[in-house]
């Protein structure tokens, strides 16, 4: 009988996948070997095995943190957004600022769906009455799409 991809629980294995998803990796990355599980099977794990579902949890912050770090790293790279022309002048490679700001506002986006407590939007409010008395309400919302009437 061929070998297949493991579909049984152990310790061991998901020590890996945390191990990875702290180190940055996506559980879609991970799954995509041979030798682990799929995607499937670590959701199911998640609901079956309440510890394995703390520790995907704490990995996810992790893996926000490991984004942000990111995030930085990219917006402080200059090093390729200058190139010399056929004549020997320097101009801006848009090709790669472009690049990098899709990069950066790709996990903005990412952290802001992972952790949105944290990196989503936030909205502030100064509401006042008639005497002038004035109070701050705040809230964090995400905006999620709505299918137009005629397509429900």
């Amino acid at each position: 009988m061929a070998a297949g991809r493991p579909t049984t629980y152990s310790e061991e294995m998901t020590a890996e996948i945390i191990r990875r998803m702290c180190d940055g990796e996506s559980l879609r990355k991970i799954c995509r070997d041979e030798n682990m599980p799929a995607i499937a099977s670590v959701i199911l794990w998640k609901t079956k095995h309440p510890e394995f579902s703390a520790q995907y949890e704490a990995a996810m912050t992790a893996r926000a943190q490991h984004l942000f770090d990111e995030l930085l790293e990219i917006a402080d790279d200059s090093s390729k957004d200058k190139v010399l022309d056929e004549n020997g002048n320097e101009r801006t490679n848009t090709e790669v600022v472009g690049r990098s700001r899709l990069r950066v506002d790709t996990r903005k986006w990412a952290l802001s769906k992972m952790i949105p407590k944290l990196y989503g939007d936030k909205v502030e409010q100064i509401v006042s009455n008639p005497e002038g008395e004035s109070f701050r309400t705040k809230s964090t919302w995400t905006v999620q799409p709505v299918k137009p009437a005629n397509e429900v």
